[in-house]
């Protein structure tokens, strides 16, 4: 079976730029199609640790020109779709979809019919 490779490099400026094209890139791949409000949340959470901090979601909430009760409704979504869970009390990113952002990431992804 032939192979064919395809390389694509991109820089981003920071941390939460590289998280929030991890998480559009595994939402295209898997067909999750998630809003880009959606994105921002998921990437704002994998960068603090969790979202259950009032903190947190007053800074998401300020930063992103959103409300709490649209949070609300995001984690629930996303709870039912396994991107978030309840660990310890707090609403985390599912750990098989969390990666350390401040490091250089390769993904490799196979596409195949069959």
């Amino acid at each position: 079976m032939e192979h064919i490779i395809q390389k694509i490099k991109r820089q981003e400026i920071d941390e939460w730029k590289i998280a929030e094209r991890y998480y559009t890139i595994l939402s295209a791949v898997n067909s999750l199609q998630l809003t880009e409000r959606e994105i921002q949340l998921i990437a704002f959470t994998a960068i603090k640790g969790n979202i259950s901090y009032r903190e947190y979601r007053d800074q998401f909430c300020k930063e992103h020109n959103t409300s709490s009760p649209t949070i609300n409704n995001i984690i629930s979504k996303l709870k039912k779709i396994g991107i978030f869970i309840k660990q310890n009390g707090k609403v985390k990113i599912n750990p098989a979809i969390i990666l350390d952002f401040k490091k250089p990431i390769v993904l490799q992804i196979h596409l195949s019919n069959g």
